[in-house]
């Protein structure tokens, strides 16, 4: 009984919990949706002429049979003896097998036209989200973008292969149902009209309440997704800190308030059917008793009450499809404004004529922060020349990190400006940016398929003995020809396993290949062991030899080897200067030197 009170009362409120605005990604604009569906359209307009061209033969061939039984009423009525029943039976059957025949024409292609939209809209997607600013990409984390490219690809999957082709079909179905109707009766024709206020009344009541609850539904299945995703990717913490039961706490708390949105959508329906229901008996009892009156004044004759009667009957399936399918769209119009959201973006296109001259990198005055009003970074100012190790040296939350994106040209600053070679790195484009300057950090990912493809990744055209001295540079060399099948070896998920400083390796094998004269490195060598990281880093000093690296690290050996120390503290540079020299200062790096040492 409680479950049931729920439901009528009102809307629920997303909680704290839930917050319905945390989400880094927009939800598109209606204007953003309708604009690609206009463009989905266009894609495939001549999909969707042969399916109206079908569909149209169809309801045509469905209207043979009622014409021909009005037909027949009205020679019993008039008293005729010589009916033809062989002929009035032959064009039935003709009717229904031309009817079955592109009927079945309009499922096929129905489904094929769904099919098609539905890898369009992926392809989009994807390469929509690939296209966007890396920054933008590492805000929004993992929560919200997997749920729109699982769950909200889900629910958009029925909609496109079924609800798009039926709600054509349908309202095809519809007008030309009327339009037969009207044919036949034009005077009948007006009464179905009766039904009208009752389907208005229930379909507005339901549409100005169903769009801002499947869209408070799709954000509370989002932050459930959330939860979720962060309790098993931090599950050890998790452990070590004793937080399970206010982890599982808070789970229950977002499936509560999603399940009551649940709730409150399903509570919806059950409004809006009836209401269907109750317009159908309205037509057709309208048909019934005013087409009888009309007969008894002599105004239509019973034949053509007999059609309009059954094709009235006939309006049942199209209306039907009509409010289905629309209350389906209404679940993946949400889905569907989630996922072209990143169509609200801007892409990061850059000015083509901003490019480097030169290989310097300089920051000056640069200020950043992750939300309005607060920086991660103040004041900071920084000057690498080429081919210079310079070394990011602080405690955790210090800024080193952040620095050394906006280094990377991932991030824009707030203020000030980081420039390449004189050229500033948030007007560049991302392609040229890439290209002078790479990112590497303790993030890694090896993909499906084999080894000689994940290499690839950085330089399509490699050959063979490229990958090889690339892995040989990284060390990865020995390891990779044991491989049974070599650079043919399936890797990734289902292929063979490897460990993370493997897979760590591989993606600075792509580094080598891509070949950048500029390289962040943010604890690139943070998976290996001490030992094992200090060779990979002597092995990548003999390739790097000549370019600018800037090596965000805990460890300090790394600053030792460097040319230039920054020491960031609080958001800002505390010392810069050689290693010798900053010991010698006795500063902040003097003291975390010899800490390190014991």
């Amino acid at each position: 009984m409680t479950a049931v009170r729920s439901l009528t009362v009102r809307p629920p409120e997303l909680d704290p919990a839930a917050p319905t605005t945390a989400e880094t990604l927009p939800v598109g604009s209606g204007a953003t949706v309708r604009a690609y569906v206009g463009e989905l359209v266009r894609r495939h307009r001549r999909a969707f002429a042969l399916l109206i061209g079908a569909n149209t033969l169809a309801v045509v061939a469905s209207m043979t049979g009622p014409w021909l039984l009005g037909g027949l009423v009205q020679d019993l009525a008039d008293g005729v003896d010589d009916i033809p029943m062989a002929r009035i039976t032959a064009l039935f059957v003709v009717a229904l097998l031309v009817q079955a025949y592109f009927v079945r024409a309009v499922r096929l292609r129905g489904a094929v036209l769904g099919e098609r939209m539905l890898a369009d809209l992926r392809e989009d997607f994807l390469v929509r989200s690939v296209g966007l600013p890396p920054g933008v990409l590492e805000r929004a984390g993992t929560g919200d973008l997997l749920s729109r490219i699982t769950t909200d690809i889900d629910r958009l999957a029925n909609a496109m292969r079924e609800a798009v082709p039926q709600l054509t079909i349908a309202a095809v179905w519809l007008t030309l149902l009327i339009g037969g109707l009207t044919v036949t009766a034009p005077t009948l024709a007006p009464v179905i009209l009766l039904a009208v206020p009752v389907l208005f009344l229930g379909c507005r009541w339901y549409f100005k309440r169903a769009p801002s609850a499947y869209r408070s539904e799709a954000a509370g299945y989002a932050s459930v997704a959330a939860a979720l995703a962060e309790t098993v990717d931090a599950g050890r913490t998790v452990e070590a800190h004793r937080l399970g039961e206010s982890r599982v706490a808070q789970s229950d708390e977002r499936i509560r308030v999603w399940t009551s949105w649940e709730r409150y959508t399903l509570y919806l329906r059950t409004i809006l059917f009836p209401t269907f229901d109750a317009s159908q008996t309205v037509i057709q009892l309208s048909v019934l008793t005013i087409g009888g009156v009309y007969v008894f004044q002599g105004w239509i004759d019973v034949g053509q009450l007999t059609t309009s009667a059954l094709i009235s009957q006939m309006l049942v399936d199209p209306i039907g499809q009509i409010l289905r399918w629309y209350d389906e769209l209404q679940v993946a119009q949400v889905s569907l404004a989630r996922l072209v959201g990143v169509r609200d973006i801007e892409p990061d296109a850059g000015d083509a004529s901003v490019r480097p001259d030169g290989r310097d990198v300089h920051a000056d005055e640069v200020h950043f922060g992750y939300r309005e009003g607060v920086d991660v970074l103040r004041k900071v100012s920084l000057e690498v020349r080429p081919g210079t190790r310079l070394a990011l040296v602080g405690p955790s939350g210090a800024g080193k990190s952040t620095l050394g994106r906006l280094l990377a040209g991932i991030y824009a600053p707030r203020a000030g400006q980081i420039t390449l070679g004189g050229a500033e790195l948030s007007r560049m484009q991302a392609e040229r940016v890439r290209s002078h300057v790479a990112l590497v950090n303790q993030e890694h990912h090896v993909f499906v398929g084999s080894l000689r493809d994940n290499l690839r990744l950085a330089r399509t055209g490699a050959e063979d003995a490229e990958l090889w001295a690339a892995l040989g540079a990284v060390d990865a060399d020995g390891w990779a020809r044991a491989l049974d099948d070599g650079l043919d070896t399936e890797v990734g998920s289902g292929g063979t396993a490897l460990t993370p400083a493997q897979a760590q390796q591989i993606a600075l094998a792509r580094l080598v290949l891509a070949d950048p004269h500029t390289l962040v490195l943010d604890e690139a060598t943070s998976l290996l062991d001490p030992r094992a990281a200090r060779n990979l880093e002597r092995s990548l000093a003999r390739v790097l030899d000549g370019r600018t690296v800037v090596a965000i690290a805990h460890r300090l050996h790394t600053a030792h080897d460097a040319d230039v120390i920054a020491v960031v503290e609080d958001g800002r540079i505390r010392e810069l200067g050689s290693h010798d020299e900053l010991v010698s200062a006795d500063g902040a790096y003097a003291a975390l030197w010899r800490s390190w040492h014991g």
